[in-house]
């Protein structure tokens, strides 16, 4: 944090199908809400910024700009967008690696943030892969799912660094104390799984520090049967992309109904305050953005068309995960599970 002991965050002004539009009058409704308790950088391109800013009104936001020339298209390969230099994305994850700012969000390309993360900020100690992890609604609250698209394939070594990071996360992010982590198979029996999954079973079950209750199935997973379902990402964004989908086909569900039944359109019209709420309940913005974790900073992946809502929930979640100090804690709970390791070697 600042010297103010305010948090400061860079936005990735260019980033996503909807901007600098979206972002920057997300990060005018950051502002607003949060009554200036953390400060924004607003990175791109400045005349475009300035020109969303007077067209909102707020040519006075106490908004920093910082400009970058350069851009990323969604369609740019990642690691060929390591030469842009001077892109937002760059710049933006260059202040942060500069000690110039606490964090940094994008809606931009997913490969791209993450390659220049990794180059830039790097890994952890002791962190062998980064992971994204989402948030999904279930009956008993909000799991975190991770990996959700960082890493396709993982070895078993992957799956248990996610289990212990997702913890730390869920634990000192959302406040649940001892969140309950559960493993992605094709059954509920430690022998059921492949290869990779039979191996993480085993080692999440030695870690008796964190509260691992075994595999889980994809019908647990909205069921609220654990708080941390752990994953690679090629499993885990098809995970994602699915319960996205929900809340497209119950809308086209009701409407279709609607328009066929009489007595289905009185009944949806005295549920109409549940129907809205049910539509919050699956609508992503609530959540922000995903943060990638294991790297050196705090990085927030958002949705390539985020609208400002969601904007501004990704810059609440980057300034929680600033205040209590989520790095500092992943960091902590490896260095701590390896001098036990030492530890226990001596005898």
């Amino acid at each position: 944090m600042r010297g103010n002991g305010k948090v400061k965050i860079a936005v990735d002004a260019m980033g996503g199908d909807l901007a600098p539009a979206s972002v920057v009058e997300g990060s005018l409704w950051a502002h607003r809400e949060n009554h200036g308790n953390f400060e924004m950088v607003l990175v791109g391109e400045e005349e475009k910024i300035h020109a969303e800013l007077s067209r909102l009104k707020a040519a006075d936001a106490p908004l920093i700009i910082h400009h970058a020339p350069e851009r990323i298209n969604m369609e740019d390969d990642a690691v060929e967008s390591l030469k842009k230099k001077n892109s937002s994305i760059a710049v933006g994850i260059r202040l942060h690696k500069e000690g110039k700012v606490d964090g940094f969000i994008s809606g931009g390309n997913t490969g791209a943030v993450m390659s220049h993360a990794l180059m830039t900020l790097g890994r952890l100690k002791g962190i062998h892969r980064p992971a994204i992890a989402s948030f999904l609604p279930t009956e008993k609250g909000i799991v975190v799912v991770l990996d959700v698209g960082a890493n396709a394939e993982c070895k078993a070594m992957d799956l248990y660094q996610f289990g212990v990071m997702g913890s730390v996360y869920t634990n000192y992010v959302f406040k649940k104390p001892n969140p309950r982590i559960g493993l992605l198979s094709i059954g509920e029996e430690s022998t059921k799984g492949n290869e990779v999954t039979l191996l993480a079973h085993e080692l999440l079950s030695e870690d008796h520090s964190i509260n691992f209750i075994g595999n889980v199935e994809g019908r647990d997973v909205l069921k609220g049967t654990c708080d941390v379902v752990v994953c690679d990402g090629f499993v885990g964004n098809i995970v994602l992309k699915f319960a996205e989908s929900i809340d497209g086909f119950l809308t086209w569900l009701v409407k279709k109904r609607v328009k066929e039944s009489l007595l289905f359109r009185l009944g949806a019209f005295l549920v109409k305050v549940s129907i809205r709420d049910l539509r919050k309940v699956l609508d992503y913005t609530e959540y922000g953005g995903a943060p990638l974790l294991g790297v050196n900073g705090v990085c927030i992946i958002c949705h390539g068309n985020s609208p400002p809502k969601a904007i501004k929930n990704a810059l609440k979640i980057a300034a929680e995960m600033v205040k209590v100090k989520v790095n500092q804690h992943i960091v902590n709970a490896f260095e701590e599970k390896k001098r036990l390791n030492e530890k226990e070697n001596k005898f």
